[in-house]
This record gives C-alpha cells, sequence and structure tokens, in this order.
C-alpha cells in the first residue's frame, strides 16, 4: 500500500516537472489604465525615479525597505537600489531607453528572493488633450524554476495585481494637479 502510494506521488511530481518544462521561455504581464491625465504629466512620474517611488506599489509594501538612488534623477541612467522584505526583495531598477515622449523602458534586476532581470515598458497612449491610456508591461526570461512556480502559482494574477494598484496610485496622483 505504501509503496504503490509513493508510486502515485512521484508519478505526480514527474508529471508536474514535465508539464513546467512545457511552459514558455519568456514571461509578459502588462496591465493598462486610462488616466484623466496629458501624458507629459503622467511621464514625468515615471521618468524621475524619486516621483515614480511615490506611487510604485513596491514601495507602499515594505515602508522599512532600505533604498539608494544612483545617476541622474531622471531619464536615461536613473536608477534606484532596494533592500526589502520578502514582499520586495532586493534589487535595483534603472530607465534605459532615451527618453521618448510616449515610452519609459527600465530594467528590473532582482538579486533576492530569485534572481531575474526584466524589461519594464510604459507606454503611453494620448486620448486627447487630457487623457491618456497607460500600460505598465514587464517581460523576460523564465528560467525553469520560474516555469515550475508559474504551475503552481498565477504569477500574472499576483504581480497584476500590484501593476493595477501602482496604476490607480499613480491615476490618483496626475489626476490631482
Amino acid at each position: 500500500m505504501i509503496a504503490a502510494i509513493a508510486l502515485v506521488l512521484a508519478v505526480a511530481v514527474v508529471a508536474l516537472l514535465l508539464y513546467a518544462a512545457t511552459r514558455p521561455d519568456t514571461m509578459q504581464i502588462q496591465r493598462s489604465m486610462e488616466i484623466q491625465a496629458p501624458a507629459e504629466r503622467i511621464r514625468s512620474l515615471i521618468n524621475d525615479m524619486q516621483r515614480f517611488n511615490t506611487w510604485n506599489p513596491y514601495n507602499q509594501k515594505d515602508p522599512e525597505m532600505k533604498g539608494t538612488y544612483r545617476g541622474p534623477n531622471a531619464g536615461p541612467g536613473a536608477a534606484f537600489d532596494f533592500d526589502g522584505n520578502k514582499n520586495v526583495g532586493k534589487g535595483s531598477i534603472t530607465i534605459i531607453e532615451p527618453s521618448e515622449p510616449n515610452r519609459v523602458t527600465m530594467s528590473l534586476v532582482m538579486t533576492a528572493p530569485m534572481a531575474c532581470n526584466n524589461v519594464i515598458d510604459f507606454t503611453l497612449s494620448p486620448q486627447g488633450p487630457a487623457s491618456t491610456d497607460v500600460t505598465w508591461a514587464m517581460r523576460g526570461p523564465c528560467p525553469f524554476l520560474g516555469k515550475l512556480m508559474g504551475v503552481i502559482f498565477n504569477m500574472d494574477k499576483m504581480v497584476g495585481r500590484d501593476f493595477e494598484t501602482g496604476l490607480t496610485s499613480l491615476k490618483a496622483i496626475a489626476e490631482r494637479r
């Protein structure tokens, strides 16, 4: 009886590992929100690291997080190194692309709890003079451990919820000016 249970468990674990191996080698998560503010105003809240951190949901997840700014305040090279609790982790975020009127691109390098290197794009699509659709997207490689975690946890839902919280905070700040 014990041997049969052990065999069933072993087959289930192997099936789980095989299924995880078939998952995509890249991940992408994105959320969008319409904000009643011009793109220039919204962009200034994203393209400046200190202003970005006024609405960044991960800063709110850990008010005790240690952080250091590097480089210029805004635009390519502006960076923030952080060391937070298990909900935030440890790593850095850096604006990497030359400034465009309707896009800000960042590099997110995490060293804990899991190492990863992702690209974040904020795309601003003006919908007239006083309204902008804002899309927050993240993409990057998905190694086997990430694939396995994706089978067990819905990463799109977990991270997507954080993006939605952040966009709601960005909206509140941008619309009250």
